[in-house]
């Protein structure tokens, strides 16, 4: 939608319903600013949460009819 547009449509509201547009954009502006500021996780914060069992690698027994 074009900005003209969109002030043409603006500018035929009442005060109070452009009050609560103006609300609503600064809702909308507040949003978009905290979805932008969105953490990367670092390479390494999960060290230690997960640990592997030492016969991970171990065939399964579910498995052996089909292993040679």
């Amino acid at each position: 939608m074009e900005n003209l547009t969109l002030y043409n449509k603006l500018a035929a509201l009442p005060a109070e319903l452009k009050a609560e547009v103006s609300d609503f954009v600064d809702f909308l502006t507040s949003k978009s600013r905290k979805s932008s500021e969105k953490k990367k996780p670092r390479f390494g914060s999960g060290k230690g949460m997960f640990r592997m069992k030492p016969d991970f690698d171990e065939p399964l027994d579910d498995f052996k009819e089909y292993m040679y």
